[in-house]
């Protein structure tokens, strides 16, 4: 096993996971990731075998047919994953996301019904908040929520779905007027929906259609869509949590997960650049010599090992606070910030190291290349991480008197 990147104090069944889903990667996804990306083509197989895994149920309850397992494995199992290819880590994110959020808020109603088929990856979760219009402002989101009778009308747009397509739960944040008076501020008055539909594109149910999917730079393969409901009845007893008002903290509590995941999706990709620059800089030479006896890429090693060292650090500690019970809002985004800044940094010297060749779409740090860019606006740019971490650090170290 590789010397970066390791984690101290794993139990035995920890550690059995993750050498599990990391040899699954070296096996079923690196092989055919880079010529999947470049076809944009979804990875049926790969999913299907994260399936015969039992990954789609690994933080769910064992009572509920999951493995129970904390954040910190489903992170490092992350990792893993991105490792070999950041879209597969992207299809499996939402869903624990959305599991999450029913784990933690669901009524027991709602727990029963879902997490069983969830765990199996029967049913497969995907989440909402982002508009055209308003990017990581999420109070001035305007889709919204009208009661009928025992039912409520959504109507609005949403945008930036992961697994929009392939999902058949969306967890969808909108403004919920009902109950809340006129002048309610903006994060009390939204409600959490879990809006069921069929996997697939257009019309899925009534009311509600999903248009193809959003062609990207990187991050191909997981489908990425917009969501338009327009008269779409949702019942009452869809309210995540049975209650309304709660959305906004029901969707900040499951983000905080999804900041981790996106760190432990930025050291899996750094790991992988810097695994593909060591490498090409023993096997390149020039001037008579393996370019990895020159003292400028010796100098570049060192500091991409460094910031894969501290990147991985950082998410088990945001991962291992979460897992305590106690807030993590301010471990996460720091976790986060500095992976997704790192990981650009990593995959950019990789890029270097591979001169003109990393050019090529034969080699796959193109595909890196290509991919890290959106880990630094996923979850929340990094502007947004800086101005959480801000005000958490002037609340813990506040003046007194």
């Amino acid at each position: 096993m590789a010397r970066l990147a390791q984690t101290a104090g794993l139990t035995d069944v920890q550690q059995e996971i993750i050498s599990t889903v990391r040899d699954f990667v070296d096996k079923e996804i690196i092989p055919v990731a880079t010529e999947l990306e470049h076809r944009d083509e979804y990875p049926q197989q790969i999913v299907d075998g994260l399936k015969e895994l039992g990954l789609f149920g690994l933080m769910i309850p064992e009572e509920y047919g999951g493995l129970g397992e904390s954040l910190l494995t489903y992170a490092l199992c992350v990792e893993e994953i991105a490792r070999g290819w950041m879209s597969v880590s992207g299809i499996i994110n939402t869903h624990f996301i959305v599991a999450y959020m029913l784990k933690q808020h669901g009524t027991q109603e709602q727990k029963d019904y879902f997490l069983p088929k969830m765990a199996l990856g029967e049913i497969r979760g995907a989440f909402s908040m982002s508009e055209p219009g308003l990017g990581s402002d999420v109070s001035a989101i305007t889709s919204k929520a009208v009661k009928d009778g025992d039912e409520y009308v959504l109507t609005g747009q949403k945008m930036w779905l992961t697994n929009g397509g392939t999902s058949s739960l969306v967890a969808v944040l909108v403004k919920s007027d009902e109950g809340h008076p006129e002048g309610t501020a903006p994060h009390k008055s939204m409600t959490t929906f879990l809006v069921e539909k069929e996997p697939g594109f257009g019309e899925v149910r009534p009311g509600l259609t999903i248009p193809g999917k959003i062609d990207k730079m990187g991050y191909k393969g997981v489908d990425t869509t917009e969501l338009i409901m327009d008269g779409l009845r949702v019942p009452a007893n869809r309210v995540l949590g049975g209650v309304t008002g709660r959305g906004f903290y029901q969707m900040m509590d499951g983000v905080e997960v999804g900041r981790v995941n996106v760190a432990a999706r930025g050291c899996g990709v750094a790991q992988r650049a810097f695994e593909l620059g060591v490498s090409y800089a023993q096997q390149r030479h020039t001037f008579g010599k393996p370019i990895a006896q020159h003292q400028a890429i010796q100098f570049k090693l060192a500091e991409m090992a460094t910031k894969v060292e501290a990147a991985h650090a950082m998410m088990v500690n945001a991962a291992r606070k979460k897992d305590s019970g106690e807030r993590n809002d301010l471990e996460a985004g720091m976790a986060k910030y500095l992976a997704s800044e790192y990981c650009k940094e990593v995959v950019e010297d990789a890029f270097r190291i591979h001169g003109g060749y990393g050019f090529s779409k034969e080699y796959e740090i193109e595909r890196l290349y290509r991919e890290a860019p959106m880990l630094l606006i996923g979850e929340g740019t990094a502007e947004i991480q800086k101005m959480i971490i801000g005000r958490r650090l002037l609340e813990e170290y506040r003046l007194q008197g």
